[in-house]
C-alpha cells in the first residue's frame, strides 16, 4: 500500500476546531497514513483571550501541540485544515499562516497536493460554507487537488456539509456526526492522495 503523508493544520480558540482535528487525525490513520497535527500561531491580545476564560483553557491544554511550519506542507501529500469562521471568512490566525506560504509557492512546491478543509461557527448560518470556500481560494492559486466530502458516504447525509466537517458551536462540543464526518472527509484525503501517488508512479 502506497505511504501518505497527511498534514492537519488548524487554528482553534476554544477547542471545537481541536475535537475536528482529532477525529480527522483518526480518520487519517485508520487510513493509513502517516499524519503530523500542528496549531497555527496564537495572535490575538492577551485581552481578548482573558475576556473567553475557554480559550486561556484551551490555550494551555494544548500548549504541547506543535507549531505549524512550511515544512509540513513541504512534507504532505495532503493537506487538511481546520479553522472556526470569522465572519464568513478564515480565523487571521490560520490566514497569516498561509500567507507565508507564498515562497512554497513561487516554487511550485504546493501543486499538485491534495487539499481540503473543515470549520466551525457560532451559529447555523454563521458562514461556515463560505469560510471553507474562501480556503478554496489558496488552494485553487496553489494548484491543489480540492477533496471534499461531497455526499459520498451516509454520514454526509446527516451532518449536510458537502464542502466540508462542519460544527455550530451553539449546540454544544462536536458531536458523534461532525466527529465521523470529519473522520470520513480525513480518510476520503488519504484515499486520493494514495491513489494519486500511485497513478502517478506507475
Amino acid at each position: 500500500m502506497e505511504s501518505v503523508n497527511v498534514s492537519i493544520i488548524y487554528y482553534s480558540s476554544t477547542g471545537t476546531v481541536h475535537s475536528l482535528t482529532q477525529a480527522a487525525a483518526e480518520g487519517a490513520e485508520k487510513a493509513g497514513a502517516t499524519v503530523r497535527v500542528r496549531k497555527v500561531a496564537e495572535s490575538a491580545p492577551p485581552e481578548a483571550i482573558a475576556a473567553n476564560p475557554e480559550w486561556g483553557q484551551h490555550l494551555e491544554a494544548t500548549a504541547d501541540v506543535e507549531q505549524a511550519s512550511n515544512d509540513d506542507l513541504l512534507w504532505a501529500d495532503a493537506v487538511m485544515f481546520g479553522t472556526p469562521t470569522r465572519f464568513g471568512n478564515v480565523s487571521s490566525q490560520l490566514k497569516a499562516f498561509l500567507d507565508t506560504a507564498g515562497p512554497l509557492w513561487f516554487q511550485g512546491a504546493l501543486a499538485d497536493k491534495v487539499y481540503s478543509a473543515f470549520t466551525s461557527s457560532s451559529t447555523t448560518h454563521g458562514g461556515q460554507e463560505s469560510t471553507l470556500l474562501a480556503l478554496g481560494n489558496t488552494f485553487y492559486h496553489w494548484g491543489g487537488i480540492i477533496v471534499p466530502p461531497g455526499y459520498t458516504d451516509p454520514i454526509q447525509f446527516q451532518s449536510g456539509n458537502p464542502y466540508g466537517t462542519s460544527h455550530v458551536t451553539g449546540e454544544g462540543p462536536p458531536g458523534e456526526v461532525a466527529l465521523k464526518a470529519a473522520e470520513y472527509q480525513a480518510q476520503r484525503v488519504v484515499t486520493t492522495a494514495r491513489a494519486l501517488k500511485v497513478g502517478r508512479s506507475a
